[in-house]
């Protein structure tokens, strides 16, 4: 029994080694694929019997060891797409399932987690790997920059536009010269935004207020005017002056803010009013205008009562311009997307403005190593993995996402050919004992003869 149990036990052997170099061959031939994880080999020794006494040759089996808690190493990429997990984590993907009469894609409901990152665009805007995985996401609310954690969902880019938003809003920085050089003009300019996106100049003139002939200290008058603007101003005032506004500095108010700051708004006309004065509260005027597409009300923004901000007067004689700013924004079309250290998908557009449109989450579990592998270096959960825990990148053991990078097989090449070479050894050597087994059963037969 012995004779056939040393066979018995060889040949598992051999069947073992085979499992051994398969596995092998397989990372060999993986070493240069994104995001693959090795799997090296465990040996498991099964008895038949065993006692102090006596023992009988059992058998061994080969059970795979996965290493997908491994990193590899990361590399930079061409690809600006392209992502790599720094630490632990994978990334959450989707499989299609064919597409419908319109075609659009249906996906498979199981979800896969992979970190084979080399993302790139396709023809239908989502964001696919090399493997042909359709990489998931938080969307993002555009109004709220909020992204939704109750869903995950493959990221597709769907903003072509970026909607034109009409101006409200203006911000002024400047100081008025409290002794002004005779004939200096003093103004500015700016383009604003309509509800269709056009723009549209508005220049604001300041002049000394006069009365009588005589220029008032402290005292400035601001026209402001748009060859645009269709509403018609009582009369004289033709449609494209918007309006007037008198701006009181220092001794000028009767509210006696500290000098150079403004007071008040004194006498206004036209499409113009002014807030009323709070000190330290904002000092602005409101614009009634329309450039053709409706009535738009603009806020021009100063500063504050009494405060040595925004719109001021103080020692000089030419008028300095700060800052002057707005909020509308022209109509752009989509350019491309970017990707944020944090993970969030970033439309950019040829206007100039950029909008969040969906997050990249990273996906841990408490046992990375008992994921199932499936095709293109893709895992799926098991009872023995954990749940998955979906979160933000860097929060709570998860890992960091490094950009414009690839994550490549953790193979170590050199390894691989040492246990290919104790392999071999192995194997041969379990050969050895069956053919030695053969010859001694071919012995015990010719006995009888």
């Amino acid at each position: 029994m012995s004779l056939f149990g040393a066979l018995n036990t060889a040949v598992s052997g051999l069947s073992a080694q085979s499992a051994a170099f398969g596995n092998i061959s397989d990372n060999v031939a993986n070493s240069q694929t994104i995001g693959y994880k090795e799997v090296n080999t465990n040996f498991i020794d099964y008895l038949t019997t065993s006692s102090a006494t006596n023992n009988e040759p059992g058998s061994v089996s080969a059970l795979p060891s996965y290493t997908n808690n491994v990193q590899g190493t990361i590399s930079q990429s061409s690809d600006a797409l392209a992502m790599a997990i720094s630490g632990q984590g994978f990334f959450a993907v989707s499989e299609t399932a064919g597409s419908t009469t319109t075609g659009q894609t249906i996906f498979n409901p199981q979800t896969f987690y992979t970190q084979a990152g080399d993302f790139q665009m396709n023809d239908t805007a989502y964001l696919v790997n090399g493997a042909g995985q359709y990489l998931q996401g938080w969307t993002v609310n555009p109004q709220t920059g909020v992204a939704d954690q109750s869903v995950l969902a493959p990221i597709q880019i769907t903003q072509t536009q970026f909607n034109p938003v009409p101006t409200s809003s203006i911000n002024l920085s400047a100081n008025l010269p409290a002794t002004p050089a005779a004939a200096t003009p003093v103004s500015s300019q700016i383009d604003v935004y309509d509800a269709l996106g056009n723009a549209h100049t508005l220049t604001l003139n300041w002049a000394q207020t006069m009365v009588a002939g005589v220029p008032q200290a402290n005292d400035w008058t601001v026209t402001i005017t748009s060859p645009d603007n269709v509403a018609p101003g009582p009369p004289p005032v033709p449609a494209t002056t918007i309006g007037t506004a008198e701006v009181q500095f220092g001794a000028a108010s009767v509210n006696n803010p500290p000098p150079g700051t403004i007071g008040d708004f004194g006498t206004v006309t036209g499409g113009i009013t002014g807030s009323a004065y709070a000190a330290n509260k904002p000092a602005s005027l409101t614009l009634s205008t329309d450039f053709g597409s409706g009535n738009q009300t603009i806020s021009l923004n100063m500063g504050g009562f009494g405060e040595a901000n925004g719109v001021t007067q103080f020692a000089g004689t030419t008028y300095a311009q700060g800052s002057l700013s707005q909020n509308g924004v022209a109509p752009g079309a989509f350019t491309g997307i970017s990707i944020t250290t944090g993970g969030d998908i970033v439309a950019n557009y040829n206007n100039g403005e950029t909008e969040t449109v969906a997050q990249v989450p990273i996906t841990t579990f408490s046992a990375p190593d008992s994921l199932q592998r499936q095709n293109g270096q893709a895992f799926t959960a098991t009872t023995n993995s954990g749940s998955a825990i979906t979160q933000a990148e860097d929060t709570n053991g998860a890992g960091s996402l490094v950009i414009g990078s690839v994550e490549s097989s953790n193979v170590d090449i050199a390894t691989q050919f040492s246990a290919l070479i104790v392999a071999q050894q192995a194997y041969g050597a379990n050969a050895k004992v069956v053919t030695t087994a053969d010859q001694l059963l071919q012995t015990t037969i010719n006995m009888i003869q």
